[in-house]
Protein backbone atom coordinates (compact mmCIF):
# COMPACT_ATOMS: atom_id res chain seq x y z
CA UNK A 1 0.00 0.00 0.00
CA UNK A 2 1.31 3.45 -0.94
CA UNK A 3 1.97 5.56 2.17
CA UNK A 4 1.38 9.13 1.02
CA UNK A 5 2.08 12.18 3.13
CA UNK A 6 -1.67 12.92 3.05
CA UNK A 7 -2.33 9.51 4.64
CA UNK A 8 0.18 10.31 7.37
CA UNK A 9 -1.40 13.62 8.37
CA UNK A 10 -5.00 12.54 7.77
CA UNK A 11 -4.70 10.25 10.79
CA UNK A 12 -4.78 13.38 13.00
CA UNK A 13 -8.20 14.93 13.54
CA UNK A 14 -6.46 18.12 14.69
CA UNK A 15 -5.38 19.09 11.17
CA UNK A 16 -8.49 21.02 10.04
CA UNK A 17 -8.62 22.89 13.35
CA UNK A 18 -5.15 24.35 12.83
CA UNK A 19 -6.16 26.55 9.90
CA UNK A 20 -4.61 24.25 7.29
CA UNK A 21 -6.32 22.67 4.31
CA UNK A 22 -5.48 21.26 0.90
CA UNK A 23 -6.48 22.67 -2.46
CA UNK A 24 -5.32 20.88 -5.64
CA UNK A 25 -2.55 19.10 -3.69
CA UNK A 26 -1.27 22.45 -2.34
CA UNK A 27 -1.48 23.53 1.26
CA UNK A 28 -3.56 26.52 2.32
CA UNK A 29 -3.15 28.48 5.55
CA UNK A 30 -6.12 30.31 7.08
CA UNK A 31 -7.81 29.97 3.70
CA UNK A 32 -4.86 31.57 1.85
CA UNK A 33 -3.42 29.78 -1.18
CA UNK A 34 0.28 29.24 -0.54
CA UNK A 35 0.68 28.25 -4.19
CA UNK A 36 -0.48 31.74 -5.15
CA UNK A 37 2.00 33.33 -2.75
CA UNK A 38 4.88 31.19 -4.03
CA UNK A 39 4.10 31.97 -7.66
CA UNK A 40 3.82 35.69 -6.89
CA UNK A 41 6.75 36.17 -4.51
CA UNK A 42 9.13 33.26 -5.11
CA UNK A 43 11.03 31.72 -2.20
CA UNK A 44 12.17 32.12 0.45
CA UNK A 45 9.71 34.53 2.01
CA UNK A 46 8.31 35.24 5.44
CA UNK A 47 4.70 36.29 5.83
CA UNK A 48 2.40 37.59 8.53
CA UNK A 49 -1.34 37.00 8.49
CA UNK A 50 -2.49 39.98 10.54
CA UNK A 51 -6.12 38.95 11.30
CA UNK A 52 -4.82 36.05 13.41
CA UNK A 53 -3.48 38.58 15.93
CA UNK A 54 -6.96 39.93 16.59
CA UNK A 55 -8.38 36.41 16.80
CA UNK A 56 -5.95 35.54 19.59
CA UNK A 57 -6.65 38.71 21.56
CA UNK A 58 -10.41 38.27 21.32
CA UNK A 59 -10.19 34.61 22.36
CA UNK A 60 -8.21 35.30 25.54
CA UNK A 61 -10.23 38.38 26.45
CA UNK A 62 -13.54 36.56 25.97
CA UNK A 63 -12.43 33.58 28.05
CA UNK A 64 -11.23 35.76 30.92
CA UNK A 65 -14.40 37.85 30.90
CA UNK A 66 -16.55 34.71 30.87
CA UNK A 67 -14.60 33.29 33.82
CA UNK A 68 -14.97 36.60 35.68
CA UNK A 69 -18.72 36.50 35.14
CA UNK A 70 -18.99 32.81 36.03
CA UNK A 71 -17.13 33.31 39.32
CA UNK A 72 -18.80 36.65 40.20
CA UNK A 73 -15.33 38.12 40.25
CA UNK A 74 -15.20 41.83 41.08
CA UNK A 75 -11.86 42.70 39.43
CA UNK A 76 -11.34 43.48 35.74
CA UNK A 77 -9.15 41.83 33.10
CA UNK A 78 -6.46 43.75 31.20
CA UNK A 79 -4.68 42.37 28.13
CA UNK A 80 -1.13 43.63 27.57
CA UNK A 81 0.97 43.03 24.45
CA UNK A 82 4.73 42.60 24.97
CA UNK A 83 6.40 44.78 22.37
CA UNK A 84 9.67 42.81 22.58
CA UNK A 85 7.97 39.82 20.98
CA UNK A 86 7.59 41.62 17.65
CA UNK A 87 8.20 45.34 17.22
CA UNK A 88 7.06 45.74 13.61
CA UNK A 89 4.58 48.57 13.05
CA UNK A 90 2.11 46.33 11.21
CA UNK A 91 2.10 43.86 14.12
CA UNK A 92 1.75 46.37 16.97
CA UNK A 93 -0.71 48.40 14.89
CA UNK A 94 -2.90 45.34 14.44
CA UNK A 95 -2.81 44.56 18.17
CA UNK A 96 -3.72 48.15 19.03
CA UNK A 97 -6.84 47.90 16.86
CA UNK A 98 -8.11 45.66 19.66
CA UNK A 99 -7.36 48.18 22.40
CA UNK A 100 -4.57 46.27 24.11
CA UNK A 101 -2.31 47.78 26.74
CA UNK A 102 1.45 47.64 26.21
CA UNK A 103 4.45 46.27 28.06
CA UNK A 104 7.94 47.70 27.51
CA UNK A 105 11.34 46.15 28.15
CA UNK A 106 14.01 48.74 27.33
CA UNK A 107 14.84 52.40 26.89
CA UNK A 108 14.06 52.51 23.16
CA UNK A 109 10.63 51.06 23.87
CA UNK A 110 9.73 54.43 25.42
CA UNK A 111 10.60 56.15 22.16
CA UNK A 112 8.31 53.66 20.45
CA UNK A 113 5.46 54.54 22.84
CA UNK A 114 5.87 58.25 22.04
CA UNK A 115 5.93 57.45 18.33
CA UNK A 116 2.68 55.51 18.62
CA UNK A 117 1.11 58.44 20.44
CA UNK A 118 2.23 60.92 17.77
CA UNK A 119 0.69 58.66 15.12
CA UNK A 120 -2.60 58.62 17.10
CA UNK A 121 -2.31 54.87 17.69
CA UNK A 122 -2.61 55.27 21.48
CA UNK A 123 -3.82 57.96 23.87
CA UNK A 124 -2.48 59.20 27.18
CA UNK A 125 -4.81 56.90 29.15
CA UNK A 126 -3.23 53.71 27.83
CA UNK A 127 -1.76 51.44 30.52
CA UNK A 128 1.97 50.98 29.95
CA UNK A 129 3.75 48.38 32.11
CA UNK A 130 7.53 48.87 32.27
CA UNK A 131 9.47 45.64 32.75
CA UNK A 132 13.08 44.69 32.17
CA UNK A 133 16.26 45.91 33.82
CA UNK A 134 16.02 49.67 34.35
CA UNK A 135 19.13 51.45 33.17
CA UNK A 136 19.41 55.11 34.13
CA UNK A 137 18.36 56.11 30.62
CA UNK A 138 15.33 53.82 30.78
CA UNK A 139 14.24 55.27 34.13
CA UNK A 140 14.66 58.86 32.92
CA UNK A 141 12.54 58.17 29.85
CA UNK A 142 9.82 56.57 31.98
CA UNK A 143 9.71 59.66 34.21
CA UNK A 144 9.59 61.89 31.12
CA UNK A 145 6.77 59.77 29.73
CA UNK A 146 4.75 60.55 32.84
CA UNK A 147 5.62 64.25 32.55
CA UNK A 148 4.42 64.10 28.96
CA UNK A 149 0.98 63.13 30.22
CA UNK A 150 0.76 59.33 30.31
CA UNK A 151 -1.32 58.74 33.41
CA UNK A 152 -1.17 54.98 33.69
CA UNK A 153 2.49 54.04 33.46
CA UNK A 154 3.55 51.40 35.99
CA UNK A 155 7.24 50.83 36.74
CA UNK A 156 7.87 47.22 37.77
CA UNK A 157 10.83 47.05 40.15
CA UNK A 158 13.13 44.20 39.26
CA UNK A 159 15.47 44.97 42.17
CA UNK A 160 15.76 47.18 45.22
CA UNK A 161 18.49 49.16 43.47
CA UNK A 162 16.04 50.33 40.79
CA UNK A 163 14.00 52.10 43.45
CA UNK A 164 17.15 53.80 44.77
CA UNK A 165 17.97 55.18 41.33
CA UNK A 166 14.40 56.14 40.46
CA UNK A 167 14.01 57.96 43.77
CA UNK A 168 16.85 60.31 42.80
CA UNK A 169 15.19 61.42 39.56
CA UNK A 170 11.53 61.25 40.63
CA UNK A 171 9.56 64.48 40.31
CA UNK A 172 6.83 65.90 42.52
CA UNK A 173 4.28 63.68 40.77
CA UNK A 174 3.59 60.33 42.39
CA UNK A 175 4.92 57.40 40.32
CA UNK A 176 2.84 54.23 40.04
CA UNK A 177 4.98 51.18 40.68
CA UNK A 178 4.84 47.41 40.84
CA UNK A 179 7.07 44.76 42.36
CA UNK A 180 8.24 41.69 40.50
CA UNK A 181 8.51 38.55 42.59
CA UNK A 182 11.47 36.29 41.85
CA UNK A 183 10.34 32.73 41.20
CA UNK A 184 11.99 29.40 41.78
CA UNK A 185 12.94 27.91 38.43
CA UNK A 186 11.91 24.46 37.25
CA UNK A 187 13.99 21.52 38.56
CA UNK A 188 15.88 21.04 35.27
CA UNK A 189 17.04 24.66 35.19
CA UNK A 190 20.71 25.57 35.53
CA UNK A 191 19.93 27.70 38.59
CA UNK A 192 17.42 27.58 41.41
CA UNK A 193 16.00 31.12 41.63
CA UNK A 194 15.40 33.53 38.76
CA UNK A 195 17.81 36.48 38.53
CA UNK A 196 14.72 38.60 37.78
CA UNK A 197 12.66 40.14 40.54
CA UNK A 198 12.85 40.40 44.32
CA UNK A 199 12.70 37.33 46.56
CA UNK A 200 9.26 36.66 47.97
CA UNK A 201 10.46 36.70 51.60
CA UNK A 202 11.97 40.18 51.11
CA UNK A 203 9.06 41.91 49.34
CA UNK A 204 6.93 42.78 52.36
CA UNK A 205 9.84 44.32 54.25
CA UNK A 206 10.89 46.21 51.11
CA UNK A 207 7.40 47.65 50.79
CA UNK A 208 7.06 48.60 54.46
CA UNK A 209 10.47 50.25 54.81
CA UNK A 210 10.89 51.89 51.41
CA UNK A 211 7.51 52.38 49.74
CA UNK A 212 4.59 52.46 52.16
CA UNK A 213 5.22 55.93 53.56
CA UNK A 214 7.14 57.31 50.60
CA UNK A 215 5.09 60.05 48.89
CA UNK A 216 6.99 59.59 45.63
CA UNK A 217 5.59 56.10 44.99
CA UNK A 218 2.24 54.34 44.89
CA UNK A 219 2.22 50.54 44.79
CA UNK A 220 -0.30 49.34 42.17
CA UNK A 221 0.81 45.88 41.05
CA UNK A 222 2.43 42.62 42.03
CA UNK A 223 4.06 40.90 39.08
CA UNK A 224 5.36 37.36 38.69
CA UNK A 225 6.59 35.57 35.60
CA UNK A 226 7.05 31.87 34.90
CA UNK A 227 9.31 31.46 31.87
CA UNK A 228 7.77 28.16 30.76
CA UNK A 229 4.35 29.82 30.61
CA UNK A 230 0.94 29.20 32.14
CA UNK A 231 0.66 25.43 32.36
CA UNK A 232 -1.43 22.99 34.36
CA UNK A 233 1.49 21.65 36.36
CA UNK A 234 2.39 21.35 40.03
CA UNK A 235 5.32 23.70 39.39
CA UNK A 236 3.20 26.47 37.87
CA UNK A 237 0.45 26.28 40.47
CA UNK A 238 3.05 26.29 43.24
CA UNK A 239 4.59 29.55 42.01
CA UNK A 240 1.13 30.98 41.34
CA UNK A 241 -0.07 30.29 44.90
CA UNK A 242 3.13 31.73 46.34
CA UNK A 243 2.66 34.95 44.35
CA UNK A 244 -1.01 35.12 45.30
CA UNK A 245 -0.09 34.85 49.00
CA UNK A 246 2.44 37.67 48.61
CA UNK A 247 -0.22 39.79 46.91
CA UNK A 248 -2.73 39.24 49.72
CA UNK A 249 -0.14 40.02 52.40
CA UNK A 250 0.80 43.24 50.59
CA UNK A 251 -2.81 44.22 49.98
CA UNK A 252 -3.52 44.17 53.72
CA UNK A 253 -0.86 46.86 54.09
CA UNK A 254 -1.31 48.80 50.85
CA UNK A 255 -4.27 51.01 50.06
CA UNK A 256 -3.48 51.43 46.35
CA UNK A 257 -2.43 47.91 45.39
CA UNK A 258 -5.14 46.59 43.07
CA UNK A 259 -3.50 44.58 40.26
CA UNK A 260 -2.10 41.05 39.99
CA UNK A 261 0.06 40.49 36.89
CA UNK A 262 0.40 36.88 35.78
CA UNK A 263 3.27 37.63 33.41
CA UNK A 264 4.30 34.61 31.40
CA UNK A 265 2.03 33.55 28.62
CA UNK A 266 -0.12 30.90 27.05
CA UNK A 267 1.61 28.31 24.88
CA UNK A 268 0.92 28.32 21.15
CA UNK A 269 0.49 25.42 18.76
CA UNK A 270 3.88 24.03 17.77
CA UNK A 271 2.70 20.67 16.45
CA UNK A 272 -0.51 19.31 14.95
CA UNK A 273 -1.37 17.24 18.00
CA UNK A 274 -1.22 20.25 20.31
CA UNK A 275 -3.75 20.20 23.15
CA UNK A 276 -4.25 22.94 25.71
CA UNK A 277 -7.44 23.77 27.53
CA UNK A 278 -7.35 27.57 27.63
CA UNK A 279 -10.85 27.81 29.09
CA UNK A 280 -10.04 25.47 31.98
CA UNK A 281 -6.78 27.23 32.85
CA UNK A 282 -8.35 30.67 32.81
CA UNK A 283 -11.25 29.58 34.97
CA UNK A 284 -8.84 27.98 37.44
CA UNK A 285 -6.78 31.18 37.63
CA UNK A 286 -9.82 33.38 38.25
CA UNK A 287 -11.47 31.02 40.74
CA UNK A 288 -8.24 30.52 42.71
CA UNK A 289 -7.70 34.27 43.06
CA UNK A 290 -11.34 34.73 44.02
CA UNK A 291 -11.29 32.00 46.68
CA UNK A 292 -8.05 33.22 48.24
CA UNK A 293 -9.22 36.83 48.43
CA UNK A 294 -12.62 35.92 49.91
CA UNK A 295 -10.92 33.74 52.49
CA UNK A 296 -8.58 36.58 53.55
CA UNK A 297 -11.26 39.27 53.21
CA UNK A 298 -9.39 41.42 50.68
CA UNK A 299 -10.77 42.89 47.42
CA UNK A 300 -10.20 40.85 44.29
CA UNK A 301 -7.48 42.43 42.13
CA UNK A 302 -7.55 43.42 38.49
CA UNK A 303 -5.87 40.65 36.49
CA UNK A 304 -3.17 41.57 33.98
CA UNK A 305 -1.60 39.26 31.43
CA UNK A 306 1.38 40.03 29.21
CA UNK A 307 0.91 37.93 26.10
CA UNK A 308 3.60 38.22 23.45
CA UNK A 309 4.16 34.90 21.72
CA UNK A 310 0.49 33.99 22.21
CA UNK A 311 -0.55 37.25 20.51
CA UNK A 312 1.59 37.08 17.38
CA UNK A 313 3.25 33.65 17.18
CA UNK A 314 0.54 31.90 15.17
CA UNK A 315 0.29 34.76 12.65
CA UNK A 316 3.71 34.14 11.10
CA UNK A 317 5.22 31.60 8.72
CA UNK A 318 8.22 31.19 6.45
CA UNK A 319 8.27 29.28 3.16
CA UNK A 320 11.33 27.60 1.61
CA UNK A 321 12.10 25.66 -1.55
CA UNK A 322 14.09 22.42 -1.42
CA UNK A 323 17.12 22.98 -3.64
CA UNK A 324 18.60 19.53 -3.46
CA UNK A 325 18.29 16.18 -1.75
CA UNK A 326 21.45 14.47 -0.56
CA UNK A 327 21.85 10.86 0.53
CA UNK A 328 24.87 11.06 2.84
CA UNK A 329 24.84 7.42 3.98
CA UNK A 330 22.61 4.37 3.82
CA UNK A 331 20.09 5.77 6.32
CA UNK A 332 20.33 9.58 6.33
CA UNK A 333 18.75 11.79 3.68
CA UNK A 334 18.99 15.58 3.63
CA UNK A 335 16.75 18.23 2.07
CA UNK A 336 18.73 21.44 1.50
CA UNK A 337 16.53 24.55 1.54
CA UNK A 338 17.15 27.96 -0.05
CA UNK A 339 18.17 29.95 3.04
CA UNK A 340 19.69 29.43 6.46
CA UNK A 341 17.59 27.98 9.27
CA UNK A 342 19.90 29.55 11.85
CA UNK A 343 19.20 32.98 10.37
CA UNK A 344 15.47 32.72 9.75
CA UNK A 345 14.21 30.64 12.70
CA UNK A 346 16.97 31.13 15.29
CA UNK A 347 14.78 29.85 18.15
CA UNK A 348 15.00 26.38 16.62
CA UNK A 349 18.79 26.57 16.67
CA UNK A 350 19.38 28.41 19.96
CA UNK A 351 16.75 27.00 22.35
CA UNK A 352 15.52 24.03 20.30
CA UNK A 353 12.06 25.52 19.84
CA UNK A 354 9.78 23.46 17.61
CA UNK A 355 7.43 24.80 14.96
CA UNK A 356 4.75 23.28 12.79
CA UNK A 357 6.57 22.02 9.70
CA UNK A 358 4.52 20.95 6.69
CA UNK A 359 5.12 20.42 2.99
CA UNK A 360 3.34 22.90 0.76
CA UNK A 361 2.91 20.45 -2.12
CA UNK A 362 3.44 16.80 -3.15
CA UNK A 363 1.02 15.53 -0.53
CA UNK A 364 0.20 12.50 -2.64
CA UNK A 365 3.83 11.41 -2.80
CA UNK A 366 5.11 8.72 -0.49
CA UNK A 367 6.84 10.06 2.59
CA UNK A 368 10.28 9.38 4.05
CA UNK A 369 12.46 10.43 6.94
CA UNK A 370 14.77 13.36 6.24
CA UNK A 371 16.86 16.03 7.90
CA UNK A 372 16.46 19.63 6.74
CA UNK A 373 19.63 21.62 6.17
CA UNK A 374 20.27 25.29 5.43
CA UNK A 375 22.74 26.63 2.87
CA UNK A 376 25.19 28.10 5.35
CA UNK A 377 28.50 26.38 6.05
CA UNK A 378 27.65 25.85 9.72
CA UNK A 379 27.30 22.34 11.11
CA UNK A 380 24.35 23.46 13.27
CA UNK A 381 22.27 24.84 10.39
CA UNK A 382 19.66 22.09 10.41
CA UNK A 383 16.20 21.25 11.74
CA UNK A 384 14.67 18.04 12.98
CA UNK A 385 11.45 17.24 14.73
CA UNK A 386 12.42 16.06 18.20
CA UNK A 387 14.93 16.83 20.91
CA UNK A 388 16.44 13.37 20.42
CA UNK A 389 17.56 14.22 16.87
CA UNK A 390 14.84 12.29 15.11
CA UNK A 391 14.38 13.05 11.45
CA UNK A 392 11.18 14.59 10.12
CA UNK A 393 8.70 12.91 7.80
CA UNK A 394 8.26 14.68 4.46
CA UNK A 395 7.20 13.72 0.91
CA UNK A 396 9.72 11.80 -1.15
CA UNK A 397 10.28 13.01 -4.70
CA UNK A 398 12.37 12.15 -7.71
CA UNK A 399 14.74 14.46 -9.56
CA UNK A 400 12.56 13.98 -12.67
CA UNK A 401 9.64 15.91 -11.16
CA UNK A 402 9.44 19.39 -12.65
CA UNK A 403 7.90 21.07 -9.65
CA UNK A 404 10.22 21.49 -6.64
CA UNK A 405 9.17 20.58 -3.13
CA UNK A 406 8.20 23.55 -0.96
CA UNK A 407 8.23 23.52 2.84
CA UNK A 408 6.57 25.81 5.36
CA UNK A 409 7.47 26.53 8.98
CA UNK A 410 4.34 27.87 10.65
CA UNK A 411 3.66 29.85 13.84
CA UNK A 412 7.03 31.61 13.63
CA UNK A 413 5.66 35.12 14.26
CA UNK A 414 7.28 35.66 17.67
CA UNK A 415 10.91 36.61 18.36
CA UNK A 416 12.49 35.22 15.15
CA UNK A 417 13.17 38.58 13.49
CA UNK A 418 14.28 40.20 16.74
CA UNK A 419 16.73 37.45 17.62
CA UNK A 420 18.17 37.10 14.12
CA UNK A 421 18.51 40.88 13.76
CA UNK A 422 16.14 41.78 10.96
CA UNK A 423 17.87 43.60 8.12
CA UNK A 424 21.30 43.22 9.71
CA UNK A 425 24.34 41.13 8.94
CA UNK A 426 23.57 37.43 8.68
CA UNK A 427 25.75 34.37 9.00
CA UNK A 428 27.59 33.65 5.72
CA UNK A 429 26.04 36.89 4.34
CA UNK A 430 22.87 34.98 3.52
CA UNK A 431 20.18 37.67 3.07
CA UNK A 432 17.02 38.14 5.09
CA UNK A 433 14.17 36.78 2.93
CA UNK A 434 11.34 38.79 1.45
CA UNK A 435 8.77 39.93 4.03
CA UNK A 436 5.11 39.74 2.97
CA UNK A 437 2.04 41.05 4.82
CA UNK A 438 -1.41 39.47 4.39
CA UNK A 439 -4.57 41.17 5.58
CA UNK A 440 -8.29 41.35 4.86
CA UNK A 441 -10.16 44.33 3.47
CA UNK A 442 -13.49 45.65 4.72
CA UNK A 443 -15.33 43.05 2.64
CA UNK A 444 -13.30 40.18 4.06
CA UNK A 445 -11.18 39.62 0.95
CA UNK A 446 -7.51 38.74 1.28
CA UNK A 447 -4.83 41.07 -0.01
CA UNK A 448 -1.06 40.90 0.28
CA UNK A 449 1.84 43.28 -0.20
CA UNK A 450 5.61 43.23 0.13
CA UNK A 451 6.78 44.95 3.28
CA UNK A 452 10.43 44.57 2.32
CA UNK A 453 12.21 42.73 -0.47
CA UNK A 454 15.02 40.29 0.10
CA UNK A 455 18.09 41.98 1.53
CA UNK A 456 20.54 43.09 -1.16
CA UNK A 457 24.33 42.82 -1.23
CA UNK A 458 24.64 46.63 -1.24
CA UNK A 459 22.55 46.90 1.93
CA UNK A 460 24.83 44.44 3.69
CA UNK A 461 28.03 46.07 2.39
CA UNK A 462 26.97 49.48 3.66
CA UNK A 463 26.40 48.02 7.12
CA UNK A 464 29.87 46.48 6.97
CA UNK A 465 31.53 49.76 5.97
CA UNK A 466 31.95 49.11 2.26
CA UNK A 467 30.51 51.20 -0.58
CA UNK A 468 30.45 54.33 1.56
CA UNK A 469 29.70 57.45 -0.46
Amino acid sequence: MKNTYFDLIDQSYYFPQEGFDLRDDFLTFQGISLKYLIEKHGTPFRFFYLPKIGDQIKKARNLFNRAIKKNSYSGKYHYCYCTKCNHFAHVIGEALKHNVNLETSSSFDIDLILNLYKENKIDLDRVIVHNGYKTDEYLKKIVNLQKFGFKNTIVIFDSVNELNRLEKIATDETIKIGIRMAINEEPQSSYYTSRLGIRDNEIKDFFETRIKNNPKFELKMLHFFVDSGIKDSLYYWGEFQKALKVYIDLKKESEHLDSFNLGGGFPIRNHLGFEYNYEYMINEIVSNIKDACVKENVPEPNIFTEFGKYTVGESGAIVFKVLEQKQQNDTESWYIIDNSLMNTIPDAWSIHEKFILLPINKWNNEYKRVNIGGISCDHSDYYNSEDLNQEVLLPDYSEDEKEPLYLGFFHTGAYQDAISGYGGIKHCLIPSPKHVIIDRDEKGNFFDYVYRNEQSADEMFKLLGYNQE
